[in-house]
């Protein structure tokens, strides 16, 4: 188990190579995203934010109706490394899907006209902070887990299968599983860079 949250965000990586192999029990996973749902601050407390969670049967299906999308759109002789790599995903054991309410940014805009043109942007970064907080506290548990974007490929599909609002707006997709590799080097730009400090 990692010690704190720095080695949490250090040990937080990209896993292609997962499993089925449980690590938590179903009720584990449920109350680990309710808590990020919960705790992952929003502008304006907006709590735009919606999660849908697909274990077992649920997501292998997701994956197939991806594969099928992506089916219609790469050419059959190059489609090989791209059913390898949804067959990967497939292979964990669940997957997040990231929606934003859009009902809920067009209240706010109504709301507080002077931000109007700001609440969609600042969706789309709580949006980036639940996926964060998910991937890594999927990584304290124990987990390995990616972040995708098949999103307008399946948009309709998905909405269709689990009957999702038509207002919620898809902005990604984690496949989760026990990791079966290691994460790879990563190159990182020097910090002097990117950090300025003034005192």
């Amino acid at each position: 188990m990692l010690k704190n949250f720095q080695d949490a965000i250090a040990q937080r990586r990209t896993h292609y190579v997962i499993s089925k192999e449980p690590v938590l029990s179903d009720d584990e996973i449920k109350a680990l995203v309710e808590h990020v749902v919960i705790h992952t601050p929003s502008a304006f407390n907006s709590q735009t934010a919606r999660l849908v969670v697909l274990l077992g049967q649920e997501h292998d299906k997701f994956w197939d109706i991806t594969m099928d999308a992506l089916r219609e759109v790469v050419p059959e002789d190059s489609f090989s490394a791209t059913e390898d790599k949804i067959n990967g995903f497939k292979a964990g054991y669940g997957t997040v899907l990231f929606y934003e309410d859009q009902d809920g940014v067009k209240a706010l805009q109504e709301q507080f006209p002077l931000y109007a043109q700001n609440f969609p942007i600042w969706s789309k970064e709580a949006s980036g902070m639940h996926q964060f907080n998910v991937w890594t506290s999927l990584t304290l548990a124990g987990y390995g887990a990616s972040l995708q974007h098949y999103t307008e490929l399946i948009d309709q599909q998905v909405k269709d299968a689990w009957d999702i609002p038509k207002s919620w707006e898809l902005r990604g997709q984690m496949p989760f599983g026990k990791a079966g590799d290691e994460a790879g080097d990563k190159d990182v730009k020097p910090v002097e860079e990117r950090v300025k400090i003034y005192k």
